[in-house]
């Protein structure tokens, strides 16, 4: 018996680790952990030989442990195909299941002219068919309607006519996702799957093999919102390339906890019209009904400026502790980088840069042999009658003047104020 939540997050290794799987994994480990009791499966849903890559596997892994996050059981569905025959041959033997011998070719062909293509005529419902080369097997839907219980959308009601005879075994004896992925939340005894709309198309299918299965009561489905661009169009891996991958993120020089804490604000809300909000005080906060069902933009100004608030809110011993892989990375020879003077500037970066990526150009001129120069940039300002007398004030007052953040101020608005200049 399940004693508690017991939520699943199912993604799929055939590229990089997207955006919205980032929120999907963070709502489900909410859910799980708001539950003393609750538990959070890592299901790798990766039968698709094909397109499946080991390297993304592990992708998934470190961006889920790179968001603060982890989970208690982890599984992988290449390892559990004796389970998806075993529930095979229950539905076959209860006349729920039969074989199909039709081609895509021959199912077209019986429309009548005019009719759009797709869908399954149930040719093959009644002839009985045994296994054999070339025949998949098809579920029998049953007539009537499917409701899914959703917790973000309500009741949503399917009427099984519109649902055909759907292939749950392919010709050459694979198990088909939907039939996976019932039988694994059944087994796994998953009280919550909640995932993205684009699913829920497929969901009154994983209700009718459920109930066909003998799974008991069924899980609480959350379908969340799509995660759109600034057009409105639901972010693409192809489209949205520098939007989607979380890694890339990481790269950038953006926090964990501040991509964590958007993420969860793209389609749900924690009170007190607060946005900026600690990772445990959303666990106990976060509700499924609370969440939103319209689609949620992913606006990266936003993120950046969240981001901005986590770095300055950290303090500047940490700060500079994370700083240094991307300082490794600086322009500049690695002999020439010195730790005590970046540590003495460090405070004032601090206040200045929303990711860690900027921060070697912000200090560049630090450590360069010499400095970068754009010499059609300094041509134009040397050509501008003021230019001569304020660098020449500039070398008076810098030469002697204390090299403080504050005394370099004043001299500086002292030196604008006399040569009657704004800042």
């Amino acid at each position: 018996m399940t004693t508690g939540v017991r939520a699943r997050f199912s993604p799929s290794p055939t590229g990089y680790f997207h955006v919205g799987g980032g929120r999907s994994v963070l709502y489900n480990w909410f859910i799980a952990r708001h539950d003393p009791d609750g538990v959070l499966i890592l299901r790798i849903e990766d039968t698709d030989a094909e397109r499946h890559g080991e390297e993304h596997v592990e992708g998934i892994r470190r961006a889920i442990r790179w968001l603060g996050l982890d989970w208690d059981e982890e599984y992988r569905q290449s390892e559990r195909t004796p389970l998806y025959l075993a529930a095979i041959d229950k539905l076959v033997a209860a006349g729920q299941a039969y074989y199909c011998a039709c081609t895509r070719d021959e199912i077209d062909a019986r429309k009548p002219e005019g009719a759009p293509q797709g869908g399954y005529d149930k040719f093959c419902r009644d002839r009985g068919l045994r296994p054999g080369e070339g025949r998949a097997l098809r579920f029998k839907v049953p007539e009537g309607s499917t409701v899914v219980p959703d917790a973000v959308r309500g009741d949503v009601e399917f009427d099984n006519a519109n649902i055909e005879d759907f292939v749950i075994q392919r010709a050459d004896g694979s198990p088909l996702f939907v039939l996976a992925n019932t039988v694994d939340d059944i087994d796994m005894r998953v009280t919550h799957v909640v995932r993205g709309e684009e699913h829920l198309p497929n969901t009154p299918k994983n209700i009718l093999l459920w109930n066909a299965l003998d799974g008991g009561p069924l899980p609480v489905f959350g379908h969340l919102s799509v995660i759109v661009n600034e057009k409105r169009q639901k972010l693409s891996k192809r489209r949205d390339t520098d939007k989607v991958v979380m890694e890339e993120y990481a790269d950038e020089g953006y926090l964990p906890a501040a991509m964590a804490n958007y993420l969860a604000l793209l389609g749900w809300s924690p009170s007190g019209d607060r946005e900026i909000v600690p990772l445990d005080e959303m666990v106990r906060e976060f509700r499924l009904a609370d969440v939103n069902q319209s689609s949620a933009f992913f606006d990266v100004k936003k993120l950046r400026a969240f981001n901005g608030e986590y770095i300055r809110a950290m303090p500047v011993e940490d700060f500079i502790v994370t700083c240094e892989p991307f300082l490794a990375r600086g322009p500049w020879s690695p002999e020439r980088f010195r730790a005590d003077v970046f540590a003495t500037i460090a405070s004032l970066v601090q206040t200045r840069v929303e990711v860690l990526a900027d921060v070697p150009t912000m200090v560049d001129f630090l450590f360069l042999a010499d400095p970068p120069i754009d010499d059609a940039a300094w041509t134009k300002v040397l050509s501008t009658a003021t230019a001569g007398p304020i660098l020449d004030a500039a070398l008076d007052a810098y030469a002697t003047c204390e090299w403080s953040a504050a005394e370099l101020h004043s001299t500086t608005e002292a030196m604008a104020g006399a040569l009657d200049l704004r800042l």
